[in-house]
């Protein structure tokens, strides 16, 4: 078939225009060839195509019936290259981008709002998914790029960085206070325990030390008037503990606390995971939540501390809202960026990339 596709073109100008020289003209050809051309299909096909007369060329009822087939073609190849035409012209084309949800909510967006503007024939599609999963969809080529924060790819995807995030915690200040009043309290419980606990033991060692001899008072009263300093004594060395004197370490405020974070299929809850492992840090309470956007807004409410990203909590620090846990070690920064096989991309996908990086 691909020899005669040549000869279908000849054939249906010919058909189109009733004459060989006029095809001819239009094919750019001499009439020789075009007649050579209609001939050596004819054979191929083994039907009469064209029945000649001086006016012209006619076309038999085979050549009919192949002519309307061939119309329907290249009318249709016609229209596909206008399209693609239309397409430059205007600008238009289609980008599909594979993000999570925060990523899309507090990177994508602005950078989206300015090429759309510039270029408002695109057909835009988000998949807002998890960073693996969006790896997955860019493989199966069911979107042609991907916003994630930095992992080990495969050597044929590009990984274009484009801004560094930093990993924080935040409650309100009510929150961190009653954490506070409560370990306080707790504090005090065991200091009172312990304390009642010493005082019966050396209530008891006085009473056996005194009972070993005889006692060098002549009564009762001298002896319990030289008793006082002792037990002065005893109470001077146990101070009471003051509320306001109480603090809590940033590893005892993460382990203490209603701690709240991604789920752990998450690559950012990963990342933290990581963070706790290398300062010793073990979670006594952890509420596991699938978005950013709650956790933000559990964090608001007083519901425990949260881990989020600081770039995209900062307006809630800056009003007061939330406050951020000082670290005695920062959590390493991370870095976003666009993934894409750079042996795939889509002319509207390069002028995406093109975009982004200025």
């Amino acid at each position: 078939m691909e020899q005669n596709l040549n000869y279908y073109k000849i054939f249906y100008e010919v058909a189109k225009s009733g004459n060989i020289s006029k095809a001819a003209e239009t094919l750019y050809i001499s009439q020789p060839a075009v007649s050579k051309s209609i001939t050596k299909l004819e054979q191929a096909l083994n039907h009469t195509l064209f029945t000649r007369s001086k006016k012209g060329v006619k076309l038999t009822d085979e050549g009919e019936t192949l002519f309307q087939h061939l119309k329907t073609a290249f009318e249709s190849i016609e229209n596909a290259e206008k399209t693609l035409k239309r397409i430059d012209q205007l600008g238009m084309g289609q980008l599909r981008i594979g993000v999570s949800t925060s990523l899309c909510k507090y990177i994508l967006l602005p950078y989206l709002q300015d090429f759309i503007r510039h270029n408002p024939h695109v057909k835009v599609s988000i998949e807002c998914n998890p960073t693996y999963e969006t790896i997955q969809l860019l493989k199966q080529g069911k979107i042609d790029i991907g916003l994630i924060c930095e992992t080990p790819l495969n050597k044929q995807y590009h990984f274009m960085p484009l801004r560094s995030i930093h990993d924080t915690f935040v409650t309100t200040q009510t929150y961190l206070d009653n954490l506070i009043l409560r370990e306080n309290d707790s504090i005090h419980k065991e200091t009172d325990c312990n304390r009642e606990t010493t005082n019966n033991e050396r209530t008891e060692k006085f009473d056996y030390e005194s009972s070993k001899t005889s006692s060098p008072y002549s009564d009762e009263e001298d002896m319990l008037t030289n008793i006082p300093n002792v037990a002065g004594l005893l109470l001077f060395t146990e101070p009471t503990t003051r509320t306001e004197d109480i603090s809590l370490s940033t590893k005892e405020i993460l382990e203490k606390s209603n701690l709240m974070l991604l789920d752990k299929e998450n690559i950012s809850r990963i990342y933290i995971e990581k963070y706790f492992e290398n300062q010793d840090i073990h979670p006594g309470q952890v509420l596991e939540i699938n978005n950013m956007d709650l956790l933000i807004d559990f964090a608001t409410i007083g519901m425990g501390v949260a881990c989020v990203v600081k770039e995209f909590v900062s307006s809630y620090i800056d009003s007061g809202q939330v406050i951020e846990i000082p670290l005695d070690c920062d959590i390493p920064h991370r870095t976003v960026g666009f993934i894409y096989d750079e042996h795939s991309l889509s002319n509207t996908t390069k002028k995406f990339i093109e975009f982004t990086s200025f």
